[in-house]
Parts: structure tokens; sequence; C-alpha cells
């Protein structure tokens, strides 16, 4: 039995190359807090032996390694479901055996896709397409297998400064076009990965605490919006002019796997956890862009 404070709690970081992976692990290393950081080479996920030995040790595991090619898992849902599914649930049974908590983040995916209001951590799930599926098997084996330790924490809209995203995606397009024609009939909450890492690394302090109920969160920032809205919101912010971006629909851009009109999640368990919810999405892109935060 350790005699460590709750507060030093030592963190595995799995994934630790991708986006959000690579924000989780430099908080941990500016909070001053024991840690160790494994790409998804350093670690083969798929090999419970490996998982088994890497994860012994740690107190709280952040599992940041997923599939993220929400088109690309149509066509390739076994290969989805390998990482987002089979791997977690090496994970968890890893977790199990040693007693460490393990955060892993999910999606809005994992939901039908008809909601009108903004939707609660125990809505019904069913997903409407394969990222989701992969996404939920991942879910499942958490909560069997860590019923008293395993944390969900949903999340969508994420963008980064470590990898493929919205917002850099449409700024970059401001340089080659004069008019750009966005989205404006699918709401969400545009998520930053900085935001999303300190949210996590709170409730990873307070589940090792014993403050936070196991299960499902939601880790999307605050309000919503359109992908048009954004886009505008990242071109005032820059100083570009707004009226570039201008409104279109769903069906001007069809995509390989079907999205929701409305996928906006409710974040009610945060206050079991004592935790607040995640900023206005507004406040975390602007941080993105500009490094300034709001008084």
């Amino acid at each position: 039995m350790s005699d460590r404070a709750p507060s030093e709690a030592r963190w595995l970081v799995v994934g630790a190359g991708g986006m959000l992976g690579r924000d989780v692990t430099a908080l941990l290393a500016a909070e001053g807090v024991e840690h160790v950081a494994l790409t998804r080479a350093a670690l083969d996920l798929t090999d419970p032996a490996a998982v088994k030995a890497a994860v012994a040790g740690y107190e709280v595991v952040a599992n940041a390694a997923a599939w993220t090619d929400v088109d690309g898992a149509e066509t390739h849902e076994d290969e989805a479901s390998a990482i987002n599914g089979a791997a977690v649930r090496n994970l968890a049974a890893a977790c199990a055996d040693s007693g460490a908590r393990l955060l892993q983040p999910s999606t809005d995916y994992v939901f039908p896709g008809d909601a009108t209001e903004p939707i609660a951590e125990d809505a019904p799930t069913s997903p409407l397409n394969a990222y989701g599926r992969s996404k939920l098997i991942g879910e499942q084996a958490v909560r069997e297998l860590l019923p008293e330790s395993g944390y969900v924490v949903r999340t969508a809209w994420l963008y980064g400064k470590h990898g493929k995203n919205f917002v850099a995606t449409i700024l970059n397009a401001a340089t080659q076009r004069e008019f750009l024609d966005v989205v404006d009939d699918q709401q969400g909450q545009p998520t930053s990965t900085v935001a999303l890492a300190r949210q996590l690394l709170a409730l990873g302090r307070a589940a090792h605490a014993g403050k936070a109920p196991s299960g499902v969160y939601h880790g999307t920032c605050a309000r919503q919006t359109t992908w048009f809205g954004l886009a505008r919101a990242a071109f005032e912010i820059t100083g570009l002019d707004p009226e570039r971006v201008r409104p279109t629909t769903s069906d001007k851009f069809v995509r390989p796997a079907p999205r929701p009109a409305y996928s906006v999640l409710g974040h009610e368990r945060w206050a079991a956890a004592g935790l607040a919810p995640m900023p206005n999405w507004r406040d975390a892109l602007r941080e993105y862009l500009t490094g300034a935060t709001e008084a």
C-alpha cells in the first residue's frame, strides 16, 4: 500500500503522441505531476501482456490513443474497433488488476443523432456511424471492468495545435480562397484539446482523491454553435473579415459517415465530482488562436 498523498498520483498517458495526448502530457509536466508518456509506437495496446506491464505502478491512466478517422471507419470498422474497443478493454483489464483509475475519452457519436436538446450523460446510446460503434465498445469495456474506477469522458468537435482539425483547416483555406462556404445546419460544441486536458487532469485528481464518482462525464466546452459560427469566430479573432464565410447546408458536403444535426452535450455530472464544467467555446477558441485567456 502506498503512503503517497492523493495529490501525488503517478500518471501514465497512453497515445501521448496525438493531438490530445500531447496536451495532456504538456499539462502534467507544467503542473509538476509525476508521469510517463507512451506513444502508440511505444506500447502495442492490442497486446494484453504488454499493456498489463505498462500500467503497473500507476494510479491514474489517461488513454489518448484512438482511431480518429470518422469517415475512414465506415470502410475499416474492424480496425477502428480494434483500437477504440478491444485495446480499451485491454487497458481496462490492466487497470482492474493494478487498481489504477482509467480516464477514457469517447465521443458524442455514441448517440443516435436525433436529439433536440442537450444530451444527458445517462441518455440511451445507439451510434449513428461506425466510429461511434467502435467507441461504444470501449465505453462498455470500461464500465464493465471498472465499475468503481473507470471514467468515460465524451467529447466532440475537438481541435488543437498538434493535429489536423477544422479550425486550422478553415484558416489555411482563407489564405487560398476569398470566400468559404461552411455548413450552418449542424449544432455542436467546439472543444479545444487544452481545455479538455485541463478537465481530465482535474477529474483524475478528484478520482484519485476519492471525490469523483465513476461513470460517464461529458467533456465539451460550454454553449453551442455551428461550423459556420465557429469559422466566423475564428476569422474574427484572427483579424479576418467574417463576411468571407458564407453559410451552406450539409447536403452540399456529403461525407461517408453520417453526422447528427444536433449534438450538444449536457454537463450535469461535473457537479457530482465537485468540478466546474468546461469554459465557453469562444474563450477556449480565443486562447487557442492567440494564447490569451479571459480575465
